[in-house]
């Protein structure tokens, strides 16, 4: 990269690193994923269930309301669906950069070569 600009080597640099921003990213958007399925498997069961049910609390469990722990349970969905969707825009907007990027990138070198 002796030949590659001090901005190019920046650009490239800004690159990886929105790379790599983008790779955290996504993995949280598929654990939160995985969260929000798990919510709604555990919201299911809960209105299938008759008689006493429970919520684990760390390592115990304890006995609950129905009504109050659907609520709960239902709450917890709403936050993870907001938090995916605020992970989405990220997403959206480090691959619209990682695209600018790539564009300034490839120009630069277009340009050495074309020179070259």
């Amino acid at each position: 990269m002796a030949d590659v600009s001090k901005e190019t080597e920046q650009q490239v640099l800004e690159f990886q690193q929105a790379q790599n921003q983008l790779q955290m990213i996504v993995m949280q958007k598929g654990q939160v994923r995985m969260q929000v399925e798990e919510l709604e498997g555990a919201l299911e069961e809960l209105k299938k269930a008759s008689g006493k049910v429970y919520k684990s609390t760390g390592a115990i469990l304890l006995e609950s309301n129905k009504d109050s722990l659907a609520k709960e349970l239902a709450e917890k969905k709403e936050t993870m669906l907001v938090r995916s969707q605020v992970l989405g825009k990220q997403e959206e907007k480090l691959r619209s950069k990682l695209m600018e990027l790539k564009g300034k990138i490839e120009a630069a070198t277009k340009g050495m070569k074309g020179a070259g």
